[in-house]
């Protein structure tokens, strides 16, 4: 079972500390522990009540009325709500309970939901990805294991390769060469940018996980891309990154490269001129858009 902060349900409920510590006091909603040195923890029990509390509240249900509600009554107003509204972050909050209770029916119901009235690629935009970033960070700063982290990565993971297995390259346009790094594992943004580059008429040839260097080089001298594509998480660390970025821009000279990830966002790096910098999935989206499009058959 994991243990939290009250900063960390600050993190992923949405809703101030300074807030939860006047719902603890005044409707005892939370009941914290403490450690042997008296420090104050909660845990999953306290984190899928709160999630489910801040989703109501913010659905006009007033605290005080939900403070009068059983465990029950609170979930299934919660699986009411998520059922009929398709506000982006109600979404969210409702994958986030379904990833702290490792519910894997719910999530696909919620997903399946979604996707039927908002369409895949609208559904990851405003759903899925903006989620997949949260509990990414979240991951970083240890506030959810990593087994609730790959419980859900691996779902989303499933939904993504059957998306990307509908779309069927019939020629033409860009190549885009799309892998991670030597021991980088979070597959999740370059299968969504996988899917968005054939979805457009593009050319992909997938590596995936942590491709060693040699057989990149292989696969690059084969192919011949106009692009290469990775997202850097976790690997290679922050203190290697600008020496991998630079014998990247080196070794493939003649090809446009395209980075993304929480080790080279927002970092003091250096990019060479064949180095591109893509801050979110949407900006990947703008550009292919502003690719020459590529005729689709009828």
């Amino acid at each position: 079972m994991s243990t939290y902060s009250i900063k960390d349900f600050e993190q992923l409920s949405g809703i101030k500390a300074h807030t939860l510590r006047i719902w603890e006091q005044r409707y005892n909603l939370l009941s914290p522990k403490r450690t042997d040195t008296n420090i104050r923890f909660y845990d999953d029990d306290d984190l899928k009540l709160i999630l489910n509390v801040a989703l109501l509240n913010d659905n006009g249900f007033k605290i005080s009325k939900i403070a009068n509600m059983s465990a029950p009554e609170i979930r299934e107003e919660v699986v009411k709500l998520t059922e009929r509204t398709l506000t982006h972050d109600d979404q969210i909050h409702a994958l986030t309970i379904c990833m702290i209770e490792m519910d894997e029916e719910r999530f696909d119901k919620v997903l399946s939901t979604n996707i039927l009235k908002l369409g895949f690629e609208q559904t990851m935009m405003n759903v899925v990805y903006p989620f997949m970033s949260k509990i990414g960070v979240l991951w970083q700063t240890g506030a959810i294991n990593p087994a609730q982290e790959h419980f859900i990565s691996n779902l989303v993971r499933q939904k993504l390769i059957v998306a990307i297995d509908g779309q069927i390259y019939k020629g033409g346009g860009k190549k885009f060469l799309l892998y991670l790094p030597e021991g980088e594992l979070h597959e999740v943004s370059i299968l969504f940018a996988a899917y968005l580059i054939k979805s457009k008429g593009h050319k992909v040839v997938y590596l995936g996980q942590s491709t060693p260097n040699d057989d990149l080089l292989s696969v690059y001298n084969l192919h011949k891309p106009d692009y290469l594509l990775t997202v850097i998480t976790t690997s290679p660390s922050s203190e290697y990154v600008q020496d991998y970025i630079d014998a990247l821009s080196e070794r493939f000279s003649n090809a446009e490269i395209i980075l993304s990830g929480y080790q080279v966002l927002g970092q003091d790096l250096n990019f060479p001129k064949n180095v591109k910098i893509m801050h979110y999935i949407r900006n990947i989206k703008e550009f292919l858009e502003q690719l020459e499009e590529v005729p689709q058959e009828k």
